[in-house]
Formats: C-alpha cells, sequence, structure tokens
C-alpha cells in the first residue's frame, strides 16, 4: 500500500496544533509538527478570537512542513463549534469572530422565543438551548447593532473561515454547520425562517458541503510563501467533536462516547436525529456526524472549570502540573463537596475559585478547603454529571449503552477515568487522546480514497491504538455520592 501523508491543523479554545498523520499497510501514526497558543480577546467590552493570529499560525505549519520535505496528500482543519465570521460584498473579512464566551448573548434565547417560540425552535433544528448557539450569537449582534453583522454578504463558520483564507474559496461544512442552531438536521440544509426572525439575510449560509470535499487548493501565493506547493485543503468534519467521535475505536453500535477537553461533549451516535418531547425537555442536541449520522449528545461543561482554577492558582505563584493536580486529588478527602458543572455561575466569571465557594454556600455545603480538595471536588462532580447524562442515554438510547469511550485530552486523567467508571457503573474505555487529530486525518484518507467508510476508519483505528480500560468499583459509596449531587440544583 502507498504511503498517504495528511496535514492536520486541530484548533482548540486553549490551543492549537498541526498534525502530520501517515497511513500505510492498514496503520495509522501522528505526529505533532508545530503547537500554538489560542484564547479569547477583549476589546472594548466586546471578546473575539484572534482569526488573523491563527492564520499566521498555520502558515507557520505550513512552513514546517515544507521544511521537513513533507508535501502532504491533503489538508484538513477542525476547530470548535458555533462561532462564524462575517464578509463583505467583496469577500473581505469584516471582523474577527465573536467568540461563543462573550456574555453580549445573555438572555438573547429568551428575547429570541418571542418571535419564534422555544418547542418550535427546537423541533426545527433538533439543538440544545444554549447562549451562544450561533443563531442567538446573530440575533444579539444585529440587536446590539453591531455593524459587521449588519453590512455582512455571507457568514463562514471558523474552520471554514480558515479555509477561504487558505484558498480563496468558501465551503459550509456540514458537522459545523450543525451546531449553530440553524440548520434542518433532517433536511442537512438551513431554516431560513429562523435567520429571519434574528433579522438576518436569509441568504447568509449556503448549501451545506459534507465531510471530505475538496474546498481547493492552496493560493499562489501561499504555496510560494510557505514552499509547500498547490496542496489540495478538504473539508473534513470541520467540528472537533465531529472529527474526534469518527475516532471512536468502536466495532458495534453498543457505545457512548465523551469527549473530555474544555468541554464534555457526551452522547451516542444514531443514524437520525432524534427529536421528541422527552429530548426537548432534556435538552438534548443533535448534531452531524460522518456518513449521515447524528452525534446525539449533551454540553457539558468540562475540564474549562479546572484550567480557570489552575489559571487563578498560577497568578498566586503555585503553577501545578498536571501530574500534580492528579495527586492532589488522590490525597483529598473524598465527597466532601459537589457542584454542578453545568450551572450558569461557571460559564466565565471573573473567579472561578470564588464561583465554586459561591456555589457550595448557596446549596448548603461547605467549601473546598484548599486547592486539593478543589480539584477533588471538581474531578468528582464532572463523574456525577456524566452518570446524570448516560442514564438519560439510558432512556433515549434504541440500543443497549454498554461502555463509554472517553477520547480526548481527558482521556489521559486516569483518576477521573476511574471515577467515571465507578459513577457510570460500567466499563470505561480510554483513548484516543488525539482523536481529534486521528479523525482529522481518517477523513482526509477518505477523501483520498485510501478508505472507503466509517466502519474500516474505525477497524484502522482500533487495531492501531492503544486504550485503556477502567471497570467500576465502590458501587455504594458512589451511589451515595450521587444521591446527594442530585439535591444540589
Amino acid at each position: 500500500m502507498k504511503k498517504y501523508t495528511f496535514l492536520a491543523f486541530d484548533l482548540g479554545a486553549t490551543s492549537g496544533r498541526s498534525v502530520i498523520g501517515t497511513l500505510a499497510d492498514g496503520k495509522i501514526e501522528i505526529r505533532e509538527l508545530t503547537r500554538f497558543p489560542n484564547g479569547i480577546i477583549e476589546l472594548h467590552g466586546k471578546f473575539y478570537w484572534n482569526l488573523m493570529g491563527l492564520y499566521q499560525a498555520l502558515k507557520e505549519g505550513l512552513a514546517a512542513c515544507a521544511r521537513e520535505g513533507i508535501v502532504p496528500d491533503s489538508i484538513g482543519i477542525d476547530t470548535w463549534g458555533i462561532d462564524v465570521v462575517p464578509l463583505g460584498e467583496d469577500g473581505s473579512i469584516l471582523s474577527m469572530p465573536r467568540a461563543y464566551r462573550d456574555p453580549y448573548t445573555e438572555g438573547a434565547p429568551e428575547s429570541y422565543f418571542e418571535r419564534i417560540p422555544r418547542g418550535e425552535v427546537y423541533e426545527k433544528t433538533g439543538i440544545q438551548i444554549m447562549n451562544m448557539n450561533t443563531l442567538y450569537q446573530l440575533y444579539a449582534g444585529v440587536k446590539e447593532g453591531y455593524a459587521p453583522y449588519l453590512n455582512a454578504k455571507e457568514f463562514l463558520f471558523t474552520p471554514d473561515a480558515l479555509a477561504y483564507m487558505l484558498t480563496g474559496k468558501k465551503v459550509w461544512e456540514y458537522t459545523i454547520g450543525s451546531t449553530s442552531q440553524i440548520m434542518n438536521p433532517r433536511t442537512g440544509d438551513w431554516n431560513k425562517d429562523l435567520l429571519v426572525a434574528a433579522g438576518v439575510n436569509p441568504d447568509v449560509l449556503k448549501t451545506p458541503t459534507l465531510p471530505g470535499a475538496v474546498v481547493g487548493t492552496l493560493t499562489d501565493a501561499l504555496a510560494e510563501e510557505t514552499r509547500i506547493g498547490k496542496v489540495n485543503v478538504v473539508a473534513v468534519a470541520g467540528h472537533d467533536t465531529a472529527s474526534a467521535v469518527a475516532a471512536v475505536p468502536a466495532l458495534d453500535e453498543n457505545f457512548a462516547y465523551l469527549s473530555s477537553g474544555t468541554w464534555s461533549l457526551m452522547g451516542i451516535e444514531t443514524k437520525e436525529p432524534v427529536i421528541t418531547p422527552e429530548t426537548y425537555e432534556l435538552n438534548f442536541t443533535n448534531e452531524g456526524g460522518v456518513e449521515g449520522t447524528t452525534r446525539f449528545l449533551k454540553n457539558i461543561c468540562g475540564m474549562w472549570i479546572l484550567e480557570q482554577c489552575r489559571k487563578e492558582w498560577k497568578r498566586s505563584g503555585k503553577d501545578y502540573t498536571y501530574p500534580q493536580i492528579v495527586e492532589m486529588a488522590v490525597a483529598a478527602k473524598p465527597f466532601q463537596a459537589f457542584i454542578y458543572p453545568d450551572d450558569a455561575s461557571f460559564a466565565n466569571p471573573a473567579s472561578m475559585l470564588k464561583a465554586i465557594e459561591d456555589f457550595c454556600r448557596r446549596t448548603g455545603q461547605t467549601p473546598p478547603e484548599d486547592d486539593a480538595q478543589t480539584v477533588r471536588c471538581i474531578f468528582e462532580s464532572l463523574a456525577l454529571r456524566y452518570r446524570e447524562v448516560i442514564d438519560m442515554l439510558d432512556q433515549l438510547a434504541s440500543f443497549p449503552v454498554e461502555r463509554l469511550h472517553v477520547i480526548g485530552g481527558g482521556s489521559k486523567n486516569a483518576l477521573l477515568n476511574q471515577f467515571t467508571a465507578n459513577a457510570i457503573g460500567r466499563k470505561v474505555v480510554a483513548g484516543p487522546s488525539e482523536a481529534t487529530a486521528i479523525g482529522n486525518v481518517m477523513i482526509q484518507a477518505m477523501a483520498a480514497g485510501v478508505v472507503s467508510s466509517l466502519k474500516e476508519m474505525r477497524a484502522i483505528i482500533s487495531e492501531a491504538i492503544e486504550t485503556e480500560e477502567f471497570l467500576p468499583q465502590d458501587a455504594d459509596v458512589w451511589e451515595t455520592a450521587y444521591q446527594k449531587y442530585q439535591t444540589l440544583k
């Protein structure tokens, strides 16, 4: 079998990287090439992503690839969901994308529902109601009088905007578009009436493109500047979770997945969207996956809480490594206090440590007494939230959920994986930690005709990637903890 080489750009909320993936003889290998920071920029009370900085980082990744003498067969880009870049009449970028944590969307859904009722919006989209969804960003921006939104001819989702910057060609990739609460999950096209109700031209989004389509080649100027040549850019599953779920090393359908990072995205894979009065009440979401599958899931505030605590500790001179953090949690006394990770107070507080303290006091608990106890509280609370969500999935799935696959960076946290197995009472399979990059690479391989199906992709990944299993322990004490947790909301 010929050796194929693919370049994956994987961009998260705190960092991004370029990854080289090679596929030969039915085996996949990946290697990180460059890594770069990412973060939200506040300017005059608005919060943005540094799109130009990300573009420069992508160029540096291309140049690094060329310096090693690598000419990839293609390039793919995945990012977080929801956020959009407005384009003018001439294709110019009118502003950096507003970040989903910008508080301008607070209260926007409730105001929007005065135009189209909440239940109707959910029935049309099957998407979990969250302030940050693209629909409410656009609505809030128009109400705010935000000029780039008012003057936009088109909007591109973040990975599509970066592909446009690399190629000069525009696509609206299906999986990233499915996060917006604008798409009809049954038809895979846009609900234009929702845009009209938001005060937005219904033609700002064009026909969605399925994962695996070629966007175009690098521009002549970029090919020459980076010395990498005229390489194809492929629209992979542009939403990082869609790429990650494509890399779940499962050989049957009887699983749930947990994509664990800044966000914890927990769900199952279905052949059709699941939109019922029950899923509406439980606020589940239906997002697009590879080969027309649906990622039926719930967004959970994940390692964001710990990362914000780490930033505060670092400012006070305590720069804990992850191994130190795990050791602290192991040593701390168990089950002293819990938080509800999806409480609104943890979305973007000025101080995460104070938000945890305030939540505990508000719910009649004694706040964590030190940093170790805080870490233990976060890990236990996440595991108990996962139990809550998987119980819901048990009710809604058309198949038995026999195990949980934990993928992404959080899969390397053995302590949290064990806590999760204990809480949910079933086997946890951890890995791959590089699921998003692997999924990105494998979808490029599918576009190149190297693999033919999602099933074949997963079989290759299952053979090539080592995983670790965690079996439930201490069922009684975790059940008691769960009953206490349930009283906090």
